[in-house]
């Protein structure tokens, strides 16, 4: 079972580094823990299980926050009446995306950033992005809104990036006039 001290914090350089692509079969070690992510995610979104453990909701998790340098991401969106829309992403690239701009209104959070944040992360309202399965099948999902900010979120970590490396350091609001907030 993953607990919160198995995420990486991003003081670690490991996050900073670009994370490897993948060859299928995927081994049982990556199963094991791309489902063992699943799991977390979907009881760090149940208030009463946080809330016991102490732990922080999330909807996305990369490997590389778990130590493991290889493109694959899992995705757990609680929607309101209950029910997850999931995704296990392998290898993914961005094949298109909108013009429109959007952020996080309530400020953008990551399980590996244990702080508060201030500032706004300029994020594509909608993205199609293509990948594999955890059986290798390539797939292509068109995602919009939260689930759009998800997948750019957890692409920029396989790439080693943080969302705080997005917001601008001089003007941490930059751009708030031009984009919608969700």
């Amino acid at each position: 079972m993953l607990k919160e001290c198995d995420i990486l914090d991003e003081k670690v350089k490991l996050l900073r580094k670009k994370s490897e692509k993948v060859t299928f079969p995927l081994s049982k070690e990556d199963k094991k823990l791309i489902n063992d992510a699943i799991d977390y995610l979907r009881k760090s979104q149940d208030e009463e299980y946080a809330k016991k453990y102490d732990i922080r909701g999330g909807m996305g998790l990369a490997l590389v926050q778990l130590g493991v340098l290889k493109r694959i991401f899992v995705i757990s969106y609680k929607h309101e009446d209950g029910h997850f829309e999931e995704y296990t992403v392998i290898n993914p690239k961005i094949i298109s995306h909108s013009e429109e701009l959007i952020y996080v209104e309530e400020g953008e959070g990551c399980l590996s950033v244990n702080r508060e944040v201030e500032g706004i992360v300029p994020r594509y309202a909608r993205v199609t992005v293509e990948y594999y399965d955890i059986n290798g099948q390539k797939t292509e999902t068109r995602a919009r809104e939260e689930i759009a900010v998800a997948f750019q979120h957890e692409i920029d970590h396989l790439d080693g990036i943080l969302f705080v490396d997005k917001i601008d350091k001089k003007n941490p609001f930059k751009g708030k006039d031009i984009m919608r907030p969700i």
